[in-house]
C-alpha cells in the first residue's frame, strides 16, 4: 500500500454529505476483503465501510489492528453508498450485522438505539472522545447516551464566491440578509447569476431552509422537529425561512434553469469558476471540485469563501453552521460482548488516531478532531482548510443536515415539498400543513 503524503494536492473535502455528493475518489490499493455480501458474526470482529476516497484510510487502521491483534482480526468489507445503506437495513434486521456498524447518526442512529440495535458506550469511548471536537462528538448520542463516535472529516457548507466578479462590479461578501440581496440585485442587473444552485438535486436547497431557520430562530426551532412535538413546523421561524426563500427567488437569484442544474457533475460549481455566477451555497467538499475542474482559477485567489450571512434581527447565532459533522462508528448489540470490548478498544486506540488523522490531512480532508491549527496552516491549501476547521470549532451548534437528521419517510417528504417550494408550486402554509403531517 503506498501511504498517502501530507502534502499530497487536495482533491477535496470528501464526505457522504447532503444525499452523498459528488466527490474525487482514490482507488483502493488492496489489503482487506472485498465486498462477499456476507453478513456479521457475533464470534469474531467485522467491519462494513464505503468504498472511495476514505476506503485507503480506513483500511490502514484495520491492517495496523490485525497487525498488532493477530488472534483478533477485522474482516472488512466495502460497498456502494447506495448498496450499503440496504444491505446494512437488511443485517439489522436480521440480527447479524457486522460489529462496526457505520453510520450518520441522526434519525437513524436513534432508531438503532431505540430498537436495542447498537450499544450504549457512555464511558466506554473516553478516549476517542478526548481527542474529537466535543460538539461532533455529541452528535453520536441519543438521549444524552453516547451510542456512535466520529470516524472521518467535518463537512460544513459554506458560501462559495467568484472574488473577480465581486471585484468587477463593486460588490463586497455579504454578511447580512440585506447585504445578499443587495448583490443578488447589482448582479442580476448585470446579466450575472447571483447564486449557483443544483436544483434537479434537491439536497443543495436544504441548505437555504437550514441556515435561513437557523439564523432566524435559532437551533431549538428544528430541535422540536426532532422531539416530534405536535406542529412542531409551524413555528414562525420555518414561515419566515420559507418567506426568504422565496425572495430570493422571485429577485431571480437563481436564475431562470436552476430546476435543470444537477450538483453530482459539479455543474453547480462550474457556473461559478466559468463567471456566469457569482456564489455558490455548498458543503466543504465542493472545494475538491474547483480544484479538480478549475485549478487556475483556486491558484488565483478568484475563489472566495464565507459563512452564511447574518438574519437581521434574528435569534440565532451567526456563527452556527450546517452540513454534515461527520460519520460514525457504533457497535453491533449482537456481536458477543468479548468482540464488542474488542471493537471498543480499536475505537479508542486505532479510530482517529495520529496515524489516521496524517492520512485524512494527505487527501485534504479535515478529520474532527482537535488542535489542528498550526497542522492545516502548513498545508498547500492551508487558507481554505483553515477557515473550514475554524468555522467547525467556532460554532456554538452545528446541525446534521436535516434528510440525515430526519427518519427517511419524512426526510422525503421534507425533499419533495422544498423543491415545490423553490419552483414555486406550494406556499409556506402549504409546505408547514404538509410537514407537520409527517409528525409522528
Amino acid at each position: 500500500m503506498t501511504r498517502i503524503t501530507r502534502r499530497t494536492t487536495l482533491l477535496g473535502l470528501m464526505g457522504l454529505g447532503v444525499a452523498a455528493p459528488a466527490a474525487v475518489t482514490l482507488s483502493a490499493c488492496g489489503g482487506g476483503a472485498q465486498p462477499t455480501g456476507g453478513a456479521g458474526s457475533p464470534s469474531s470482529l467485522s467491519v462494513w465501510a464505503l468504498t472511495g476516497a476514505k476506503q485507503d484510510t480506513y483500511q490502514l487502521t484495520f491492517d495496523s489492528w490485525n497487525e498488532d491483534n493477530p488472534d483478533d482480526q477485522f474482516a472488512v468489507e466495502y460497498f456502494a453508498n447506495d448498496s450499503y445503506k440496504e444491505k446494512i437495513r437488511t443485517a439489522i434486521g436480521a440480527g447479524n450485522a457486522p460489529t462496526l456498524i457505520f453510520n450518520w447518526a441522526g434519525g437513524t442512529l436513534a432508531d438503532y438505539a431505540a430498537n436495542g440495535s447498537i450499544v450504549d458506550l457512555s464511558g466506554q469511548v473516553d478516549d476517542v472522545l478526548s481527542r474529537t471536537i466535543e460538539s461532533i462528538g455529541q452528535v453520536g448520542q441519543v438521549d444524552g447516551a453516547q451510542y456512535a463516535v466520529p470516524n472521518n472529516d467535518t463537512q460544513p457548507v459554506i458560501l462559495y464566491y467568484n472574488t473577480a466578479l465581486f471585484e468587477e462590479h463593486g460588490v463586497t461578501p455579504p454578511t447580512t440578509w440585506d447585504e445578499l440581496m443587495s448583490a443578488v440585485e447589482t448582479f442580476s442587473g448585470a446579466g450575472v447569476t447571483p447564486i449557483a444552485l443544483a436544483g434537479q438535486s434537491v439536497w443543495p436547497e436544504l441548505m437555504y431552509i437550514q441556515y435561513l431557520t437557523d439564523r432566524i430562530g435559532g437551533e431549538g426551532v428544528f430541535q422540536k422537529v426532532l422531539d416530534g412535538e405536535a406542529e412542531a413546523w409551524s413555528d414562525p421561524a420555518v414561515t419566515s425561512a420559507l418567506d426568504h426563500i422565496q425572495q430570493l427567488v422571485d429577485a431571480g437569484a437563481f436564475g431562470s434553469g436552476f430546476g435543470s442544474v444537477a450538483a453530482d457533475s459539479g455543474a453547480d460549481a462550474a457556473l461559478v469558476h466559468t463567471g456566469q455566477a457569482a456564489m455558490l451555497l455548498q458543503g466543504s467538499w465542493v472545494y475538491g471540485t474547483f480544484k479538480q475542474d478549475a485549478p487556475d482559477f483556486v491558484a488565483d485567489g478568484s475563489l472566495g469563501f464565507m459563512n452564511f450571512p447574518a438574519v437581521e434581527d434574528g435569534a440565532g447565532d451567526p456563527a452556527n453552521i450546517v452540513g454534515n459533522p461527520a460519520n460514525f462508528w457504533a457497535v453491533s448489540a449482537d456481536a458477543a460482548e468479548e468482540v464488542q470490548q474488542l471493537a471498543i478498544q480499536y475505537l479508542n486506540e486505532y479510530n482517529l488516531n495520529e496515524e489516521m488523522v496524517e492520512s485524512f490531512l494527505g487527501m485534504g480532508a479535515i478529520p474532527a478532531v482537535q488542535g489542528l491549527e498550526e497542522e492545516l496552516g502548513e498545508l498547500e491549501d492551508g487558507d481554505f482548510l483553515s477557515f473550514a476547521y475554524d468555522m467547525v470549532l467556532s460554532a456554538p451548534h452545528f446541525q446534521l443536515s436535516w434528510d440525515q437528521a430526519l427518519p427517511a419517510a419524512p426526510a422525503q417528504q421534507l425533499l419533495t415539498s422544498l423543491s415545490q417550494i423553490f419552483l414555486g408550486e406550494i406556499e409556506p402554509a402549504d409546505f408547514v400543513a404538509t410537514m407537520n403531517g409527517t409528525l409522528g
